[in-house]
């Protein structure tokens, strides 16, 4: 990897109601310039066009820095595809608040596959744990499951009013498919 490139920030947040500002003020402070950053949630990076874009804005010698490595990937498989992209281009990958993980050094390298195999592990665990929870729930009677996010009567009171089916989703503020679906069931 050549010397004295670009470093290069990328922040993310899940949702809209989130702040980037925090990620943005650190990486700017370690020096990125440009910071590419992105409210979007999703578990591969081809759901994050801006980390597509920052990616693909990298050039041999520079380093790509997030804040932390839960902004970057959210398994084993996505982090180890990101990190081949950026050595494949020449690029080094470090985490400012995991100082450990930097892939310009052996010791970072062997740092960023153990947290990452860690970090998928508490996903998995988590994830059967709440789908345990859910089956005992289930057993006992008491699971309900989510809320539904439309009134079925509403859609139908509208669609019998003569409004058609897109302006209904419109209004209601939900797929055009769920006013069709809900309005056959009748449910």
């Amino acid at each position: 990897m050549e010397k004295g490139g670009k470093l290069v920030g990328y922040a993310r947040v899940s949702s809209a109601g989130q702040s980037l500002e925090v990620q943005e003020t650190a990486l700017q402070e370690a020096g990125c310039d440009p910071v590419f950053a992105e409210k979007r949630s999703g578990r591969t990076a081809s759901d994050r066009p801006e980390l597509a874009r920052a990616i693909e804005y990298v050039r041999s010698g520079d380093t790509f820095i997030v804040t932390k490595l839960d902004r970057l990937a959210r398994s084993v498989i996505d982090l180890h595809k990101i990190v081949e992209q950026l050595t494949a281009k020449g690029v080094g990958f470090r985490v400012l608040q995991q100082s450990g993980i930097d892939t310009t050094t052996s010791t970072g390298k062997l740092t960023l596959g153990i947290l990452a195999a860690v970090a998928e592990f508490e996903a998995d665990i988590r994830a059967e744990r709440q789908r345990d929870g859910i089956e005992a729930a289930k057993a006992k009677g008491v699971y309900r499951g989510r809320k539904p996010s439309v009134d079925p009567e509403e859609i139908r009171r509208l669609l019998a009013g003569g409004m058609g089916p897109a302006e209904v989703a419109r209004q209601i503020g939900c797929a055009r498919s769920t006013v069709y679906r809900l309005a056959d069931t009748g449910s």
